[in-house]
């Protein structure tokens, strides 16, 4: 799935593929998905290394990269909260409360999401929840996006999240 998934996401960005791919892919992982995580579980290969607080941000709607980044980050042995899209600050601050996630992953597809972005970042902060990692991710997110933001930092794909999490799950 990682390979093939990377495989459409290469397509996508060289403009061979389209958003209609993206979306057949996303819907394809989410079936095997559903198939993989639970012979996982039962083979008790999914040990969970922490948790996760993921979510798309408030006023964007786009989840195919956060499903991605999910699946993904639950394979490899986390406890993904995933929050849904349009999320405020607010939601993802009581999800890191209630849950003692040490994690949180915001993804955002579209430019309006950089304040939404900034915005839970000084939220998380607000709140006294300074021990949190705060990966970014999603469309045009980069290093200066990050800056922006104020996020820890910013994932270019669904395994550099992965990477993220690990590094900061130590």
């Amino acid at each position: 799935c990682r390979e093939a998934m990377g495989i459409i996401g290469n397509r996508f960005e060289t403009g061979e593929s389209f958003i209609p791919e993206l979306i057949l892919a996303g819907e394809i992982l989410s079936q095997i998905s559903a198939l993989v995580k639970p012979r996982l579980q039962q083979q008790g290969e999914a040990k969970q290394i922490g948790k996760v607080v993921l979510g798309t941000v408030e006023g964007d709607i786009h989840d195919i990269a956060k499903d991605i980044v999910g699946f993904m980050l639950d394979v490899n042995g986390f406890e993904v909260i995933d929050l849904g899209v349009d999320v405020s600050p607010a939601k993802f601050v009581e999800a890191v409360q209630r849950t003692g996630a040490k994690i949180v992953g915001l993804s955002g597809f579209l430019t309006l999401a950089y304040d939404p972005m900034k915005k839970t970042v000084a939220a998380l902060k607000a709140a006294g929840l300074t021990d949190v990692k705060v990966m970014i991710g999603g469309g045009q997110v980069d290093e200066q996006i990050r800056q922006y933001t104020g996020a820890d930092a910013y994932g270019k794909d669904a395994m550099a999240a992965v990477t993220l999490a690990r590094q900061w799950a130590v």
